[in-house]
């Protein structure tokens, strides 16, 4: 009797051991240009993963905007753990869904243009916004925002749509930030130059700018790092703007309704380490945002640098959001 009642037992208890062994889990919302296969996605989560023991789960949706749409859709129902992709454009109106938790995070390493002491969103990179040009379609792009609004309609841009993308709202506040009450004014002197507004960043750039059908592409002043450091080649250049550039902070934050708290504050803690950090520069190309000395690679000293960083504070942003929205849509319909 015993001996039939011990591989029955082993039948019952193994499902409990191999579950037991199974690493816990921590789902991360983000973006296609962080998870992508170039991005820093896979090697933050290698190095993730070494340090913590668990698994590391990227879900991507299309673009920053969606993942705030998606956090607010499911609610307190979200899978999600940590959401990494939002900014300074967005947090606030991420804040005001109450749906996320503070991060218990010593932001002393912090190396940014602006002073840092939210206590809900990490920052894990910054950058500024630029109009990124090919050189050999274009020789002499325009010198200031003002430039672009009044250049002849056959010079062609891409933007990105502001419901959507990050960058895409970021036009709008670098807008906003130099023309005021007039920028409706000037979004209607820009719109015949519109070639395209795109869903996501990633949709204009690789789709559309990368292939050759405009000259000019809302970016980063930090896009061409990438081209002379990867690509090895100077032809993609970002302009200079005299006004100055607009400021993007990209940051992540918990998720109040998670079953992985001490996980995630983890996950926070270690991008500010280096381990996550030296991914930044080249693989998301952008700024870190702790001072990695002479990890930076040195193709980051042939940047442009803004004569100002132009910047809107978050809870300002919340309250202006939806009325340069809805300017841009009368002026590009008009």
């Amino acid at each position: 009797m015993i001996s039939r009642l011990i591989p029955a037992l082993f039948a019952v208890s193994l499902p409990l051991m191999v579950a037991a062994d199974e690493p816990t889990v921590l789902n991360v919302y983000t973006h296609p240009s962080f998870a992508a296969e170039w991005g820093p996605g896979p090697a933050v989560k290698e190095a993730f993963e070494a340090q913590c023991g668990c698994s590391l789960n990227y879900t991507v949706l299309d673009s920053g905007g969606d993942i705030l749409q998606r956090l607010r859709l499911e609610g307190s129902s979200t899978p999600a753990d940590v959401v990494l992709g939002l900014d300074t454009g967005t947090m606030e109106t991420a804040r005001q869904t109450g749906l996320l938790g503070r991060h218990g995070q010593s932001l002393e390493r912090l190396a940014l243009p602006v002073n840092w002491d939210d206590d809900t969103f990490v920052p894990y990179d910054w950058g500024y916004f630029a109009f990124v040009y090919d050189t050999e379609q274009l020789s002499e792009p325009p010198s200031s925002l003002e430039e672009l609004v009044n250049a002849p309609d056959d010079l062609k841009i891409i933007i990105q749509d502001p419901r959507t993308s990050t960058p895409g709202l970021g036009l709008l506040l670098w807008m906003h930030a130099v023309y005021g009450d007039e920028a409706p004014a000037k979004w209607q002197q820009l719109s015949d130059k519109i070639l395209a507004t795109t869903q996501s960043w990633s949709d204009g750039y690789f789709s559309l700018f990368m292939n050759g059908e405009a000259p000019m592409i809302l970016s980063y002043s930090t896009s061409p790092a990438y081209h002379m450091a990867i690509d090895k080649t100077d032809r993609y250049q970002a302009a200079r703007f005299n006004e100055g550039h607009y400021l993007q902070v990209e940051v992540a934050a918990l998720v109040e309704s998670s079953d992985n708290k001490t996980l995630a504050r983890e996950f926070l803690d270690f991008m500010l380490t280096a381990d996550f950090q030296r991914h930044i520069p080249l693989k998301n190309v952008m700024y870190p945002a702790v001072d990695l000395g002479d990890e930076l690679p040195d193709v980051f000293d042939k940047l442009i640098t803004p004569s100002e960083a132009l910047y809107i504070n978050p809870a300002k942003v919340a309250t202006i959001r939806r009325q340069l929205v809805n300017d841009w849509l009368d002026a590009l319909t008009d």
